[in-house]
């Protein structure tokens, strides 16, 4: 993928503004795209947009499914432009709060005004074409989705894993069954779907003739608990019973004496080559129609990744097994038209996993927190050692904001060497004007900047902090904050350094 010079910034959806709990689709999306494009932005990057799961945290990196849409981000405005519901269905909205993201009354108020929707538009759906030609094209994945959905529903939230046995193992026999008896859920799922994408298709066409483009999220795994496991088991190295055997991690290492287990199954690679990695292809496929380019998280991953049996308490004795690799990339180069990836390359990173970005032209991330060690001079962070072919950040969602690295995390020595390279004083207040420049400034094609750190938000503004269960992912930027003056700002800083969009 060849980049080129310009800039975009880091939100996801969930953080925008909205009188009803979460940010979604509908009118406050299409004006920070207004927004973008008057502030000479020429990317908006977001994180991934499956449905989320509330005991893993609302995590996006933990869904239910790798192609369906998470519907808490139907528009309820959009809904009632549309004549699918009254003024009367979303008024008054609960009085939620402005700066953050409560997920169990925003769920509740959304799947209360969905359900709505959908008795209102049930007479008629089924002879609703669009409707029925949406659910032709995704069929491929709609199908197995809306059924767990419904079956999840009916079991009450629980894992596919401890439903019944005919069920879990989708016997025929059961499965017949479960859709005749749940044919009004299955179908008002299907329904919540469509409306995601009309939704979802609406920004997007916008954002096309506004000149900014969209950076998609790929998570590399998924959850155990997900349609794509229990509808594909042959794609995973599952035992008879759908029991995971290997589990994915990280090794033991300098922050983790007994490393990682993160619980997801990992692929059964060899299987999935002898058909060409066709569900990888239907995948990208997918999320390459939905954004202009592709953030491929964990990319190291294809090269080699850390097994842990799935028996084992900690992820100490697992072992690197050799991913797919150039075959998997070459197999979608050829069935995926028009594929753009970012690799996210972050941490200890083998001289494979440069091979294989050199070799496919993928570039990389660098983050600019990251750059100043004792080895500065050095550090592959730094700007004048980032490659032409990159993406810059100053931070990315795992990171804190600026101005919080800079006053809780960055240490005396560290704050020095900021300050030597930027030649300039560095305080709290213009760490995050400094390191917005750093990263402009640089020769790297793309930068992407935080909305946190362009609104100089300390620590409260932070959207994740890894290995902390909960309390992540609520940040929510509050509609008095995208201003016309940020905005004037933000374009003056593309224009000076060359990457201001038309």
């Amino acid at each position: 993928m060849n980049l080129a010079r310009r800039c975009g910034v880091l939100l996801h959806v969930s953080s925008l503004p909205s009188r009803h709990g979460i940010g979604d689709f509908g009118p406050c999306a299409h004006e920070y795209i207004d927004f973008l494009a008057a502030g000479g932005q020429g990317v908006w990057q977001m994180l991934p947009l499956a449905p989320i799961n509330a005991g893993a945290g609302n995590s996006p990196y933990s869904s239910y499914s790798a192609f369906a849409g998470n519907t808490l981000f139907i528009s309820p405005e959009l809904l009632v432009r549309q004549g699918v519901l009254r003024p009367r269905d979303v008024e008054p909205a609960p009085d939620f709060p402005q700066d953050r993201v409560d997920y169990a009354a925003a769920a509740a108020w959304r799947e209360k005004i969905l359900e709505q929707a959908f008795d209102n538009a049930f007479p008629g759906l089924r002879a609703d074409v669009c409707f029925d030609a949406f659910c032709r094209k995704a069929g491929f994945w709609l199908d197995d989705y809306c059924l767990f959905a419904a079956l999840k529903r009916e079991q009450r939230g629980a894992p596919w894993l401890s439903w019944p046995r005919g069920l879990r193992l989708r016997e025929p026999g059961a499965l017949e069954q479960a859709r005749e008896r749940l044919g009004y859920d299955i179908l008002r799922e299907r329904y919540f779907q469509y409306l995601f994408s009309r939704h979802w298709e609406n920004l997007r066409d916008y954002a096309a003739t506004r000149g900014v483009a969209l950076l998609g999220d790929v998570p590399i795994y998924v959850s155990l608990d997900s349609s794509d496991v229990w509808a594909h088991r042959e794609l995973f190295e599952l035992d008879r019973e759908g029991l995971p055997i290997y589990c994915a991690g990280a090794p033991p290492d300098y922050f983790s004496k007994t490393g990682q287990m993160w619980g997801n199954p990992v692929y059964d690679w060899a299987f999935q080559e002898k058909d060409g990695f066709s569900w990888w292809a239907k995948r990208l496929r997918h999320e390459s129609a939905r954004f202009d380019m592709l953030r491929l998280d964990h990319f190291r991953g294809f090269c080699g990744f850390w097994q842990v049996p799935a028996c084992e308490p900690t992820a100490e004795n697992g072992l690197w097994i050799k991913g797919p690799g150039a075959a998997f990339f070459s197999a979608m180069k050829a069935r995926v038209p028009g594929l753009s990836i970012l690799a996210e390359d972050l941490g200890v990173i083998t001289e494979d996993v440069v091979t294989l970005m050199r070799e496919f032209e993928f570039p990389g991330m660098k983050i600019l927190q990251f750059a100043f060690s004792e080895d500065m001079g050095k550090n592959a962070y730094i700007p004048h050692n980032v490659p032409v072919q990159s993406a810059v950040y100053t931070g990315t969602h795992d990171n804190n904001t600026v101005r919080g690295w800079f006053s809780d995390e960055l240490d005396d020595q560290g704050r020095g060497r900021l300050r030597d390279y930027a030649g300039r004083h560095v305080s709290a207040d213009n760490a995050a004007d400094v390191m917005i420049r750093l990263v402009l400034g640089s020769v790297a094609a793309l930068c992407i900047i935080p909305m946190q750190d362009y609104l100089n938000l300390d620590a409260t503004g932070r959207m994740n902090m890894p290995g902390v269960a909960g309390g992540n992912w609520g940040w929510r930027m509050q509609s008095d904050m995208a201003t016309k003056d940020v905005a004037a700002r933000m374009r003056f800083q593309a224009w000076i350094y060359g990457r201001a969009a038309e």
